[in-house]
């Protein structure tokens, strides 16, 4: 039995991987004919492009993970039956609670590689992607941290720790290093606006620091000449979907602590607990679809079948979490809800084939 266990594991985890590397590659093919159209910006060529692109993979290797699953225990399971070794199995007394552990137990196996994927490789790797692209775009020394986005500007260190929009930032704080490399002034913002060209800051603070003395000088708004553009702000903007689920744990409590609001990145927290789990969800939904078919059905329908129920769990969920935040759902319930339909789903088809 453990043989049968280990072959059915090993061969639903090579399906698994070779469905993600084909759809990873297609999406990433996308990717690429899409960043074309902004080579020519700064120093963005074509090989910028490439690099950006393959930093990304991660992330695009750890979202299309249960959708992987799900068409990869398909086609393996689906061979087994074309091969009559489903069959065999079944006339040899094996019942198909057995057979679905077996695939379970290659779905904990892919369970650790998205933990690892989404809490480790990818947040990392995207946050490199980010910066990559918008240093290379702009010549700007840019980067953003659970303490907000920081950017160098000749001698000046701006920090932001509000992005309402990208043309409108919150909390400002500019530091201005003297030739001596001692620092000359601090000037606070309560909230900058960006207008005809120009940001705009209003309630501003500006403290000017001297070996003798402290000078304090405030006014209720002031234009702003700033290398930080909305196009900037726009790439290396807070995107809940690129941090781990400790940093959005952090990041969460951060924005509690500021009195922000914390509702997306609540959902996006919730969304990485519940995403791995998915995945053996997606195996649970595939069983059934290949104990119910005819041997005779080729791979190419079953793959199909499987492309479509993954895109419409993709699609379902994504609508069910934006309906969430427009509805004041909490967030753990708009995260739980697609995989739990999927999960009754599945179990009504299990019930079904035993």
């Amino acid at each position: 039995m453990d043989t049968l266990n280990r072959y059915i594991a090993i061969e639903v985890i090579k399906a698994t991987l070779v469905s993600a590397l084909v759809l990873v590659t297609l999406v990433l093919f996308f990717t690429l004919a899409d960043e074309v159209g902004d080579i020519g910006k700064g120093q963005y060529d074509f090989w910028a492009v490439v690099k950006y692109v393959a930093l990304t993979s991660p992330s695009v290797f750890y979202d299309l993970l249960p959708s992987s699953a799900l068409i990869g225990t398909m086609f393996a399971l689906g061979s087994m039956s074309n091969n009559r070794e489903i069959v065999a199995m079944r006339c040899a007394g094996i019942a198909v609670s057995r057979i679905v552990l077996a695939v379970m137990r290659a779905g904990l196996i892919l369970v650790v590689i998205s933990v690892i994927v989404g809490e480790f490789v990818s947040p990392t790797v995207n946050r490199i992607a980010r910066e990559f692209k918008a240093t290379t775009q702009s010549g700007r020394i840019a980067s953003w941290s659970i303490y907000g986005f920081w950017i160098r500007d000749g001698h000046s260190f701006i920090n932001i720790r509000q992005i309402n929009h990208r043309t409108s930032l919150g909390n400002i704080t500019i530091y201005d290093v003297d030739f001596d490399h001692g620092l000359g002034s601090i000037q606070h913002a309560e909230k900058a606006d960006f207008s005809d060209g120009m940001w705009v800051l209003t309630d501003v603070e500006n403290t000017s620091l001297s070996k003798t003395s402290v000078e304090i000088d405030r006014k209720p708004s002031k234009d702003w000449e700033s290398v930080i553009d909305p196009d900037l702000l726009n790439v290396v903007v807070v995107n809940p979907g690129n941090l781990s689920g400790m940093g959005l744990y952090r990041y969460i409590r951060f924005l509690k602590d500021n009195e922000q609001q914390t509702r997306r990145f609540e959902l996006a927290f919730w969304q990485k607990v519940i995403d791995p789990l998915v995945t053996l969800v997606m195996l649970l939904v595939a069983i059934p679809f290949v104990m119910n078919v005819s041997r005779s059905v080729g791979m190419g329908q079953r793959m199909l079948t499987g492309i479509l129920i993954g895109l419409v769990f993709i699609l379902f969920d994504r609508v069910v979490g934006q309906m969430g935040l427009v509805y004041n759902m909490k967030p753990i319930v708009a995260a739980l809800l697609p995989g739990f339909v999927f999960l009754v789903f599945a179990l009504i088809m299990m019930r079904r084939v035993s």
